[in-house]
């Protein structure tokens, strides 16, 4: 009996810290301002899946020239993906579709991009696009920028 109890508290404590350490890798991520939601989707087909297959939430974060792009159910403190902005190219523009729109947050819309030969497709809320894409225009002079 008092090894069961023993072993239900070790379990519980061990829960309640993992879920501190995920809360506070969060707020070190966003710590530095400039984050936003931001779903991914890499290296996809060029025909829209409206399944909903291959999304997975993250939390984008503005970094200089390019965004570093973190999996929200993840302990990793590094990013997943770095996106430079001077090899991001926009191609096209839509609203989730079919089983897209259960993958993803509300209000969402999708942003195709190519990113050093790679097809990839972000979503995120029409604030969060706004920005993403001043950001992208804003970049120094001389440097590439392709917006559709």
């Amino acid at each position: 009996m008092v090894l069961a109890l023993w072993v239900g508290m070790s379990v519980v404590v061990l829960v309640l810290v993992g879920l501190f350490v995920f809360g506070l890798r969060r707020r070190l991520i966003q710590r530095s301002g400039g984050t936003f939601d931001c779903s991914l989707r890499w290296d996809v087909s060029e025909e829209p899946d409206p399944s909903g297959k291959g999304w997975v939430y993250g939390v984008a974060r503005y970094s200089g020239d390019r965004v570093d792009w973190f999996r929200v159910f993840s302990y990793a403190p590094r990013p997943r993906r770095g996106l430079e902005r001077s090899a991001i190219e926009v191609i096209a523009r839509r609203l989730p579709e079919g089983e897209e729109e259960l993958a993803l947050l509300s209000d969402s819309v999708v942003l195709g991009c190519l990113h050093r030969g790679t097809r990839l497709e972000l979503a995120m809320s029409e604030d969060a696009l706004t920005g993403f894409l001043a950001w992208l225009e804003a970049a120094p002079p001389g440097q590439r920028v392709n917006v559709a």
